[in-house]
């Protein structure tokens, strides 16, 4: 059995008793993680397909180091201008070792009672006050000037 699971961003095939290593988890070490994007699974030739996750499947593992990756060197140039940029770094990662593949824990969620709130009247507006004084437009001003 197989499965498909999103872990930090990153999609990985996963089998039980595999050791991957992922980026970063906020995890201690011995801790036990679970995941509950999983995409696909296979149990024997029957495939679940998520749409986007399959309802119900969650894949547990057990954190078993956070350590570094390798040197990673990064080199930039633009020929024939003098621009040379030599840096690198080193990756965080996890490694983690898969414990179960099969049915997530059932999750207590409390209902939630519904209140149902007073619908709001609406507020009438005050009736717009009309003005007295008549507007002048250009062509009146210039008619009364003569």
């Amino acid at each position: 059995m197989y499965a498909i699971v999103e872990i930090a961003g990153q999609q990985f095939k996963v089998e039980k008793d595999q050791q991957i290593f992922v980026h970063r988890l906020d995890a201690k070490e011995g801790s036990k993680v679970s995941f509950d994007k999983v995409l696909l699974t296979d149990d024997n030739g029957k495939v679940s397909v998520g749409k986007p996750v399959v309802d119900g499947v969650s894949v547990s593992a057990k954190v078993l180091e956070h350590l570094k990756g390798d040197k990673v060197t990064v080199f930039k140039k633009k020929r024939r201008k003098g621009y040379r940029v030599k840096n690198g770094h080193r990756q965080y990662f996890t490694k983690i070792e898969i414990d179960k593949i099969g049915k997530a824990a059932a999750k207590k969620t409390a209902k939630k009672e519904e209140v149902e709130k007073p619908k709001a009247t609406a507020k009438k507006k005050p009736a717009a006050k009309k003005t007295t004084a008549k507007k002048t437009t250009a062509k009146s001003k210039t008619a009364e000037k003569k």
